[in-house]
């Protein structure tokens, strides 16, 4: 079940952000896992790398094709059928018919891949509230969304010690349980960060979503008006002395005791160079949302460099067709396939 699968998701995520210091992402020339682990949502280019700084290409996979199934489907191929299909699309990137992309073309066919992924990510949000709203009446209330989630009762009330009182919401949140629930305290910490978005999203404040909002529960960091909660979520898991900013030590938090002293020192110069960009020592709110919820032109211009740094064989800012083909690895991926597996359909429309 969609919901059952997110809720798996949202969970770990959850006890990312209570135990480490950054989904989303959504960010870029290093690791962007701290921004799951700080910012408790999942951006554009989130597993662009891993806990150890190493790229992942499957983030380089679904910014050319704008589709995580697309993705799947190209690493089961071959490398002669990943090379054919990609073949085919290349046209479709190439703006100008000179069998070549230049930087500004394949910045545009990424942009254009990420506004695919963002719709796909307003499907699978309309999916989760077919599947959570049990009478059918398109609106979910906050009682159905725990039953179908949580798999919790709403009859009588958890009290705020049961939540694990943190005295951050108490205006906030006004959550029924029944008193035997069975919820750890991570997963509690969890349903009060949902139940305080919740309400943020709940835009004409009747304590139920309809698809517009819930899509803006389900995907905060594509709407500018839940990034403000974002960003105060985010100091509520880092800033540990309350002045409502982040400085390097709070950044890396418990982090820092797990990796070594080249890590430290890249992390270090990320933030100095990349984050901080007043130069104070700390992160205030606005360099904390460009820190989370970085920019899509952002990531795609990034992303281009990459590419054309693995791919751009002859250095001329150009890459030709051939070029691409060569690395079809980077672009879209191939691996020996299950012959059953092969000959699914290509997105003409991408």
């Amino acid at each position: 079940m969609a919901s059952q699968y997110w809720f798996s998701l949202m969970l770990l995520v959850s006890h990312e952000l209570l135990h480490c210091a950054s989904a989303a992402v959504h960010q870029h020339s290093v690791d962007t896992t701290e921004r799951e682990s700080d910012g408790s949502f999942r951006a554009r280019d989130a597993g662009h790398y891993d806990d150890e700084a190493r790229h992942n290409v499957e983030f380089d996979h679904e910014a050319i094709l704008g589709s995580v199934k697309e993705a799947e489907e190209f690493d089961k191929l071959t490398p002669e059928e990943s090379r054919a299909k990609l073949s085919l699309l290349l046209p479709k990137m190439d703006i100008n018919g000179d069998k070549h992309l230049d930087p500004t073309e394949l910045k545009k066919w990424i942009l254009k891949s990420f506004h695919k992924l963002q719709n796909l990510s307003r499907e699978e949000a309309q999916e989760r509230l077919k599947d959570s709203d049990t009478n059918n009446d398109q609106i979910l209330t906050w009682a159905e969304y725990l039953q179908d989630t949580f798999g919790v009762d709403t009859d009588e009330e958890l009290s705020a010690e049961d939540m694990g009182d943190s005295g951050m919401f108490e205006d906030e949140l006004t959550s029924n349980f029944p008193p035997d629930h069975k919820l750890l305290g991570n997963d509690k910490k969890l349903v009060r960060e949902e139940r305080a978005m919740w309400n943020m999203a709940d835009k004409n404040q009747d304590g139920a979503l309809d698809f517009q909002e819930f899509e803006m529960f389900s995907n905060p960091e594509e709407h500018p008006e839940m990034h403000g909660f974002l960003v105060n979520q985010t100091l509520r898991e880092k800033d540990v002395d309350r002045d409502g900013m982040i400085d390097f030590q709070e950044y890396v938090g418990e982090r820092a005791l797990h990796q070594d002293r080249d890590w430290l020192l890249t992390e270090r110069e990320r933030f100095e160079t990349e984050l901080d960009a007043n130069k104070d020592g700390k992160l205030d709110v606005v360099e904390i949302r460009n820190w989370i919820i970085p920019n899509n032109d952002e990531i795609a211009e990034d992303e281009v460099h990459h590419l054309f740094a693995a791919a751009d064989d002859d250095h001329d800012d150009l890459l030709s067709f051939d070029e691409i083909l060569e690395h079809h690895d980077v672009f879209v991926g191939s691996e020996a396939a299950d012959p059953d597996l092969l000959g699914q359909h290509f997105d003409d429309e991408l």
